[in-house]
């Protein structure tokens, strides 16, 4: 990451813990914190969810960037994380959907609420993954 997307997030976080930054294109925001999957330091982001079973569904669409997010790779090694949504912070399992899940995810959950995201798959060429978390301790 460079420098200033680099700032760009800190701001984007310290604005969310001061309670002025919950939404991107009218979705709203958690603050996700997992652990770097080689430093095992935790890097928190802003990320926009969907409400899903009890849970969040979060899409790692980099607003359609060609890469996937740097968060998501992190993401992909972890079992946990944490998540913050306004003053509330939880632990949360993470669970990558299988290819047939994710398809119908991208359907019924995520194009349902917000079709611009088709605009982000397009725009990436790539296959745009989800991630669900799930608070600790529910199944």
């Amino acid at each position: 990451m460079t420098a200033v997307p680099r700032l760009a997030n800190k701001l984007a976080v310290a604005l969310y813990r001061r309670g002025l930054g919950r939404t991107a294109k009218r979705r709203p925001v958690l603050l996700l914190t997992v652990a770097g999957r080689r430093t095992g330091s935790p890097h928190t982001v802003p990320v926009a969810y969907f409400d899903h079973d009890g849970g969040y569904l979060v899409a790692a669409s980099a607003g359609g960037a060609k890469r996937e997010p740097q968060w998501f790779r992190n993401i992909r090694a972890a079992d946990d994380a944490q998540v913050r949504v306004g003053d509330r912070a939880r632990d949360v399992d993470v669970r990558i959907p299988d290819a047939a899940e994710r398809d119908r995810l991208w359907r019924d959950v995520v194009l349902r609420r917000a079709p611009f995201f088709a605009d982000y798959e397009r725009k990436s060429g790539r296959t745009i993954p989800l991630c669900l978390l799930t608070p600790s301790g529910v199944s």
